[in-house]
Protein backbone atom coordinates (compact mmCIF):
# COMPACT_ATOMS: atom_id res chain seq x y z
CA UNK A 1 0.00 0.00 0.00
CA UNK A 2 1.53 3.51 -1.03
CA UNK A 3 1.89 5.71 2.08
CA UNK A 4 -0.97 8.12 0.38
CA UNK A 5 -3.57 5.15 0.46
CA UNK A 6 -3.18 5.25 4.21
CA UNK A 7 -3.38 8.63 4.46
CA UNK A 8 -7.03 8.46 2.59
CA UNK A 9 -8.04 5.47 4.67
CA UNK A 10 -7.17 7.32 7.56
CA UNK A 11 -9.04 9.89 6.98
CA UNK A 12 -12.23 8.17 5.91
CA UNK A 13 -12.31 6.28 8.85
CA UNK A 14 -12.41 9.78 10.89
CA UNK A 15 -15.13 10.89 8.69
CA UNK A 16 -17.37 7.70 9.64
CA UNK A 17 -16.34 7.46 13.41
CA UNK A 18 -14.93 10.77 14.90
CA UNK A 19 -16.62 11.93 18.26
CA UNK A 20 -18.09 14.95 17.72
CA UNK A 21 -16.02 17.08 20.71
CA UNK A 22 -16.89 20.85 20.59
CA UNK A 23 -12.98 21.88 19.94
CA UNK A 24 -14.03 20.29 16.28
CA UNK A 25 -16.22 22.64 15.97
CA UNK A 26 -13.90 25.23 15.23
CA UNK A 27 -10.80 26.87 14.45
CA UNK A 28 -9.87 29.05 16.85
CA UNK A 29 -6.62 28.42 18.12
CA UNK A 30 -7.53 29.64 21.71
CA UNK A 31 -10.00 26.84 21.49
CA UNK A 32 -7.92 24.07 20.10
CA UNK A 33 -4.92 25.40 22.33
CA UNK A 34 -6.68 24.63 25.23
CA UNK A 35 -8.14 21.30 24.37
CA UNK A 36 -4.80 20.22 23.77
CA UNK A 37 -3.32 20.88 26.87
CA UNK A 38 -6.18 20.11 28.79
CA UNK A 39 -6.06 16.18 27.07
CA UNK A 40 -2.53 15.84 27.94
CA UNK A 41 -2.21 12.80 30.66
CA UNK A 42 -6.27 13.52 30.71
CA UNK A 43 -9.04 11.31 28.87
CA UNK A 44 -11.67 13.17 27.00
CA UNK A 45 -14.20 12.18 29.93
CA UNK A 46 -12.30 13.76 32.45
CA UNK A 47 -11.25 17.06 30.56
CA UNK A 48 -14.47 18.09 28.45
CA UNK A 49 -16.35 19.21 31.32
CA UNK A 50 -13.09 21.36 32.27
CA UNK A 51 -12.83 22.73 28.93
CA UNK A 52 -16.10 23.82 28.57
CA UNK A 53 -15.87 25.37 32.29
CA UNK A 54 -12.91 26.70 31.46
CA UNK A 55 -14.24 28.71 28.33
CA UNK A 56 -17.52 29.87 30.41
CA UNK A 57 -15.08 31.67 32.92
CA UNK A 58 -12.06 32.69 30.26
CA UNK A 59 -13.61 32.72 26.83
CA UNK A 60 -10.82 34.26 25.44
CA UNK A 61 -6.74 34.87 25.19
CA UNK A 62 -7.17 38.29 26.59
CA UNK A 63 -9.78 37.41 29.33
CA UNK A 64 -7.33 34.60 30.48
CA UNK A 65 -4.13 37.19 30.00
CA UNK A 66 -5.95 39.41 32.70
CA UNK A 67 -6.96 36.85 35.24
CA UNK A 68 -4.97 36.17 38.12
CA UNK A 69 -3.27 33.06 38.63
CA UNK A 70 -5.39 32.13 41.73
CA UNK A 71 -8.81 32.28 39.80
CA UNK A 72 -6.71 30.25 36.92
CA UNK A 73 -5.76 27.73 39.17
CA UNK A 74 -9.10 27.41 41.18
CA UNK A 75 -11.39 26.81 37.55
CA UNK A 76 -8.33 23.68 37.15
CA UNK A 77 -8.70 22.21 40.39
CA UNK A 78 -9.28 18.59 40.20
CA UNK A 79 -7.65 18.06 36.50
CA UNK A 80 -4.00 17.80 38.05
CA UNK A 81 -0.84 18.32 36.37
CA UNK A 82 -1.02 22.13 38.00
CA UNK A 83 2.21 23.45 35.64
CA UNK A 84 -0.12 23.11 32.40
CA UNK A 85 -2.80 26.01 34.35
CA UNK A 86 0.59 28.12 35.43
CA UNK A 87 2.24 27.55 31.73
CA UNK A 88 -1.60 28.52 30.05
CA UNK A 89 -1.33 31.40 32.18
CA UNK A 90 1.56 32.53 31.17
CA UNK A 91 1.54 31.93 27.63
CA UNK A 92 -1.89 33.66 27.55
CA UNK A 93 0.10 36.90 29.23
CA UNK A 94 3.00 36.48 26.21
CA UNK A 95 0.28 36.70 23.64
CA UNK A 96 -1.19 39.45 24.62
CA UNK A 97 1.78 41.93 25.50
CA UNK A 98 3.74 40.45 22.35
CA UNK A 99 1.45 39.64 19.98
CA UNK A 100 -1.97 42.24 20.58
CA UNK A 101 -3.68 39.23 21.69
CA UNK A 102 -4.24 37.36 18.50
CA UNK A 103 -1.87 33.61 18.31
CA UNK A 104 1.21 33.54 15.83
CA UNK A 105 0.39 31.68 12.68
CA UNK A 106 3.08 29.47 12.60
CA UNK A 107 4.77 26.28 14.02
CA UNK A 108 7.85 28.03 13.84
CA UNK A 109 6.80 30.92 15.82
CA UNK A 110 3.90 28.99 18.27
CA UNK A 111 6.70 26.78 19.42
CA UNK A 112 8.33 29.70 20.92
CA UNK A 113 5.76 30.01 23.21
CA UNK A 114 5.83 29.04 27.18
CA UNK A 115 4.19 26.18 27.63
CA UNK A 116 3.86 24.73 23.98
CA UNK A 117 5.76 22.46 22.93
CA UNK A 118 6.34 20.52 19.38
CA UNK A 119 3.04 18.50 20.00
CA UNK A 120 0.93 21.36 20.68
CA UNK A 121 2.29 23.50 17.86
CA UNK A 122 2.20 20.83 15.26
CA UNK A 123 -1.24 20.58 16.84
CA UNK A 124 -2.31 24.50 16.35
CA UNK A 125 -0.21 24.93 13.15
CA UNK A 126 -2.04 22.16 11.36
CA UNK A 127 -5.96 22.69 12.90
CA UNK A 128 -5.99 26.59 12.68
CA UNK A 129 -3.07 27.54 9.76
CA UNK A 130 -3.67 24.26 7.32
CA UNK A 131 0.63 23.96 7.82
CA UNK A 132 0.95 20.73 7.46
CA UNK A 133 3.38 19.79 10.49
CA UNK A 134 2.33 16.18 11.62
CA UNK A 135 1.72 15.41 15.69
CA UNK A 136 2.96 12.73 17.75
CA UNK A 137 1.38 11.43 20.97
CA UNK A 138 0.78 8.49 22.40
CA UNK A 139 -1.90 7.65 19.89
CA UNK A 140 0.27 8.25 17.19
CA UNK A 141 3.34 6.37 18.17
CA UNK A 142 1.38 3.07 18.95
CA UNK A 143 -0.82 4.00 15.33
CA UNK A 144 2.28 4.33 13.17
CA UNK A 145 4.33 1.48 15.36
CA UNK A 146 2.26 -1.56 14.35
CA UNK A 147 1.43 -0.33 10.75
CA UNK A 148 5.32 -0.56 9.78
CA UNK A 149 6.50 -2.73 12.64
CA UNK A 150 8.65 0.23 14.02
CA UNK A 151 10.62 -1.57 17.39
CA UNK A 152 12.62 1.71 17.80
CA UNK A 153 12.39 3.31 21.34
CA UNK A 154 9.37 5.69 20.75
CA UNK A 155 11.20 7.61 24.36
CA UNK A 156 14.83 7.66 22.30
CA UNK A 157 15.92 10.31 20.46
CA UNK A 158 16.62 8.36 17.24
CA UNK A 159 13.38 6.08 17.82
CA UNK A 160 11.38 10.06 17.39
CA UNK A 161 13.33 10.83 14.65
CA UNK A 162 12.11 7.56 12.79
CA UNK A 163 8.61 8.32 13.66
CA UNK A 164 8.62 11.88 12.72
CA UNK A 165 9.80 11.15 8.75
CA UNK A 166 7.40 8.77 8.99
CA UNK A 167 4.70 11.08 10.06
CA UNK A 168 5.69 13.20 7.70
CA UNK A 169 5.40 11.51 4.77
CA UNK A 170 1.60 10.21 5.79
CA UNK A 171 0.38 14.12 6.47
CA UNK A 172 -1.93 15.40 4.27
CA UNK A 173 -0.94 18.72 2.49
CA UNK A 174 -4.67 19.26 1.91
CA UNK A 175 -6.09 18.61 5.23
CA UNK A 176 -3.24 18.07 7.85
CA UNK A 177 -5.44 19.29 10.64
CA UNK A 178 -7.77 16.74 9.31
CA UNK A 179 -5.24 13.85 9.25
CA UNK A 180 -3.85 14.83 12.68
CA UNK A 181 -6.79 14.74 14.59
CA UNK A 182 -7.62 11.27 12.40
CA UNK A 183 -4.82 9.20 13.65
CA UNK A 184 -4.79 10.57 17.21
CA UNK A 185 -8.36 9.87 17.08
CA UNK A 186 -7.76 5.98 15.53
CA UNK A 187 -5.21 5.11 17.73
CA UNK A 188 -8.19 6.34 21.12
CA UNK A 189 -10.76 4.61 19.27
CA UNK A 190 -9.44 1.68 17.12
CA UNK A 191 -5.75 0.55 17.45
CA UNK A 192 -6.41 0.05 21.07
CA UNK A 193 -3.35 -0.41 23.64
CA UNK A 194 -4.69 -3.86 24.97
CA UNK A 195 -7.04 -4.59 22.67
CA UNK A 196 -6.86 -2.76 19.30
CA UNK A 197 -9.91 -3.81 17.07
CA UNK A 198 -7.73 -5.37 14.54
CA UNK A 199 -10.48 -7.95 13.12
CA UNK A 200 -12.61 -4.86 11.60
CA UNK A 201 -9.85 -2.10 10.74
CA UNK A 202 -9.76 -0.84 7.84
CA UNK A 203 -5.58 -0.85 7.35
CA UNK A 204 -5.67 -4.87 8.63
CA UNK A 205 -4.30 -6.07 5.34
CA UNK A 206 -1.37 -3.60 5.70
CA UNK A 207 -0.50 -3.42 8.74
CA UNK A 208 2.87 -4.84 8.99
CA UNK A 209 2.55 -6.11 13.16
CA UNK A 210 -1.09 -7.61 12.71
CA UNK A 211 0.25 -10.12 9.57
CA UNK A 212 3.42 -11.44 12.01
CA UNK A 213 0.86 -11.21 15.60
CA UNK A 214 2.83 -9.23 17.50
CA UNK A 215 0.64 -5.51 18.10
CA UNK A 216 1.38 -6.18 22.01
CA UNK A 217 4.65 -5.72 21.83
CA UNK A 218 4.20 -2.15 19.52
CA UNK A 219 5.32 0.45 20.65
CA UNK A 220 8.50 -0.17 22.13
CA UNK A 221 9.07 2.18 24.78
CA UNK A 222 12.26 2.22 28.02
CA UNK A 223 10.65 1.05 31.24
CA UNK A 224 8.70 3.10 33.32
CA UNK A 225 10.45 4.93 36.41
CA UNK A 226 9.41 3.58 39.49
CA UNK A 227 7.27 5.88 41.17
CA UNK A 228 8.43 7.79 44.23
CA UNK A 229 6.71 7.36 47.64
CA UNK A 230 6.67 10.03 50.07
CA UNK A 231 4.74 10.72 53.41
CA UNK A 232 2.90 13.91 54.23
CA UNK A 233 2.47 14.81 57.87
CA UNK A 234 0.02 17.59 57.39
CA UNK A 235 -0.63 20.26 60.66
CA UNK A 236 -3.91 21.29 60.58
CA UNK A 237 -5.35 24.01 63.12
CA UNK A 238 -8.45 24.93 63.70
CA UNK A 239 -10.91 27.22 65.69
CA UNK A 240 -14.08 28.40 65.51
CA UNK A 241 -14.55 27.42 61.54
CA UNK A 242 -11.29 29.18 60.94
CA UNK A 243 -8.29 27.19 59.56
CA UNK A 244 -4.80 27.84 59.36
CA UNK A 245 -3.83 27.40 55.67
CA UNK A 246 -0.63 28.03 53.55
CA UNK A 247 -0.01 28.67 49.94
CA UNK A 248 2.52 26.59 48.19
CA UNK A 249 5.22 28.66 46.24
CA UNK A 250 8.57 26.10 45.68
CA UNK A 251 8.81 23.93 42.42
CA UNK A 252 7.62 21.26 43.53
CA UNK A 253 3.57 19.55 42.64
CA UNK A 254 0.50 21.71 43.45
CA UNK A 255 2.79 24.95 43.21
CA UNK A 256 0.42 27.91 43.81
CA UNK A 257 -2.00 25.71 45.47
CA UNK A 258 -3.14 26.14 49.37
CA UNK A 259 -2.70 22.72 52.07
CA UNK A 260 -1.59 23.17 55.69
CA UNK A 261 1.30 23.45 57.48
CA UNK A 262 3.47 20.49 56.22
CA UNK A 263 6.58 17.75 57.30
CA UNK A 264 7.46 15.66 54.72
CA UNK A 265 9.42 12.58 56.35
CA UNK A 266 10.70 9.46 55.65
CA UNK A 267 7.86 7.39 57.32
CA UNK A 268 4.71 8.57 59.12
CA UNK A 269 4.86 10.54 62.33
CA UNK A 270 3.56 8.44 65.06
CA UNK A 271 3.88 10.98 68.01
CA UNK A 272 1.69 14.32 66.89
CA UNK A 273 2.41 16.27 69.58
CA UNK A 274 6.29 16.69 68.77
CA UNK A 275 4.90 17.30 65.41
CA UNK A 276 2.58 20.27 66.48
CA UNK A 277 6.01 21.87 68.75
CA UNK A 278 8.20 21.06 65.45
CA UNK A 279 5.96 22.98 63.36
CA UNK A 280 4.75 25.73 64.40
CA UNK A 281 2.95 25.94 68.44
CA UNK A 282 4.63 27.50 71.91
CA UNK A 283 2.00 26.46 74.14
CA UNK A 284 0.80 22.79 74.18
CA UNK A 285 -1.63 23.22 76.46
CA UNK A 286 -3.35 25.85 74.07
CA UNK A 287 -4.68 22.80 71.60
CA UNK A 288 -5.90 19.59 72.00
CA UNK A 289 -6.17 16.71 69.38
CA UNK A 290 -9.42 16.28 67.60
CA UNK A 291 -8.56 13.51 64.90
CA UNK A 292 -5.71 11.81 63.07
CA UNK A 293 -6.38 10.36 59.48
CA UNK A 294 -4.65 8.56 56.41
CA UNK A 295 -5.41 9.05 53.03
CA UNK A 296 -3.17 7.54 50.07
CA UNK A 297 -3.03 9.77 46.99
CA UNK A 298 -1.83 8.28 43.96
CA UNK A 299 -0.13 10.63 41.12
CA UNK A 300 1.48 9.70 37.79
CA UNK A 301 4.93 9.61 39.30
CA UNK A 302 4.18 9.12 42.70
CA UNK A 303 2.20 7.55 45.72
CA UNK A 304 1.40 10.25 48.63
CA UNK A 305 1.32 8.74 52.34
CA UNK A 306 -0.97 11.67 54.16
CA UNK A 307 -1.41 12.12 57.82
CA UNK A 308 -3.60 14.91 58.79
CA UNK A 309 -3.21 15.80 62.15
CA UNK A 310 -6.14 18.11 63.62
CA UNK A 311 -5.93 20.15 66.80
CA UNK A 312 -8.90 22.92 67.60
CA UNK A 313 -7.68 25.68 69.75
CA UNK A 314 -8.43 26.21 73.37
CA UNK A 315 -8.24 29.61 72.45
CA UNK A 316 -9.12 32.21 70.32
CA UNK A 317 -6.55 32.60 67.06
CA UNK A 318 -5.92 36.11 67.68
CA UNK A 319 -4.74 35.38 71.53
CA UNK A 320 -1.89 32.73 71.10
CA UNK A 321 1.82 33.02 69.82
CA UNK A 322 2.98 30.90 66.27
CA UNK A 323 6.20 30.66 65.16
CA UNK A 324 6.11 32.60 61.91
CA UNK A 325 4.88 30.93 58.70
CA UNK A 326 5.81 32.20 55.23
CA UNK A 327 2.51 32.76 53.01
CA UNK A 328 0.69 31.23 55.91
CA UNK A 329 -2.86 32.63 57.00
CA UNK A 330 -6.09 31.97 58.42
CA UNK A 331 -8.96 31.70 56.66
CA UNK A 332 -12.81 31.13 57.53
CA UNK A 333 -14.66 28.33 55.83
CA UNK A 334 -16.24 30.39 52.91
CA UNK A 335 -12.87 32.11 51.98
CA UNK A 336 -11.60 28.41 51.89
CA UNK A 337 -14.01 26.80 49.24
CA UNK A 338 -12.37 29.42 47.17
CA UNK A 339 -9.12 28.51 47.54
CA UNK A 340 -7.36 26.91 44.84
CA UNK A 341 -6.53 23.48 46.48
CA UNK A 342 -5.21 20.20 45.60
CA UNK A 343 -7.74 17.07 45.32
CA UNK A 344 -6.29 15.83 48.37
CA UNK A 345 -6.50 18.42 50.50
CA UNK A 346 -10.57 19.10 48.89
CA UNK A 347 -11.26 15.58 49.30
CA UNK A 348 -10.32 15.80 53.36
CA UNK A 349 -11.93 18.77 53.93
CA UNK A 350 -14.96 17.85 52.77
CA UNK A 351 -14.76 14.92 54.46
CA UNK A 352 -13.52 15.92 57.59
CA UNK A 353 -14.19 19.52 58.30
CA UNK A 354 -17.02 20.98 56.26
Amino acid sequence: MKLTQYTKAILKWYSDNRRELPWRQTSDPYKIWLSEIMLQQTRVSQGLPYYINFLKKFPSVVDLANASEKEVLLVWQGLGYYSRARNLHKCAKNILSDYEGSFPDSYTELIKLPGIGPYTAAAIASICFKEPIPVLDGNVYRVLSRLFNINGDINSAKGKKTFLHIAEALISDEFPGDFNQAIMEFGALHCLPKNPKCENCVLNLSCESYSIKNQRERPVKSPKKKKRIRYFNYLVLGNDRILYMKQRVKNDIWKGLYDFQLIESDSKISDAMVFLKELAIIKEDEWQIHHIKEYKHVLTHQIIHATFYYFDSTVPFNTMKLKPVENADFYNFDQIKNLPKPVLIDKYLKEEIF
